[in-house]
């Protein structure tokens, strides 16, 4: 199994949510550089974690440099509200979502599965 197939599950959440990606393969070891908000490079090594709990390969080094300011994108999920995506993130309020996403959601009350809303960080 190559190095992208074992790490394809953070590769694939990487290329959604890392401006910049860089991805490289050099002497068995998996590069993986770029920017992105601290949710989305604390998801990534969460990902990590799953595949590697004991963090003992040493076959991956991630270089994901923390942007502030930086917004994310969030797939609207079954069961969701504004209020219940607020929570997954630190500071954030529905209101803040809701202002960010006005041009896509005109309901605050009304948003839909699969759904892409733009978090700001």
């Amino acid at each position: 199994m190559s190095l992208q197939d074992k790490y394809s599950q953070l590769i694939s959440y990487a290329r959604s949510n890392v401006k910049d990606l860089d991805v490289s393969e050099k002497n068995n070891v998996l590069h993986l550089s770029g920017k992105a908000s601290a949710t989305a490079k604390d998801e990534i090594w969460k990902l990590y974690d799953k595949i590697d709990p004991d963090m003992r390969s040493g076959d991956l080094v991630l270089a994901i440099d923390v942007v502030a300011g930086s917004e994310e994108i969030y797939e609207v999920q079954a069961g969701d509200s504004l209020s219940k995506i607020a929570k997954k993130y630190s500071g954030m309020t529905w209101q803040k979502i809701y202002e960010a996403n006005k041009d896509i959601i005109s309901d605050p009350n009304v948003i839909y599965p699969k759904q892409k809303l733009t978090i700001p960080l």
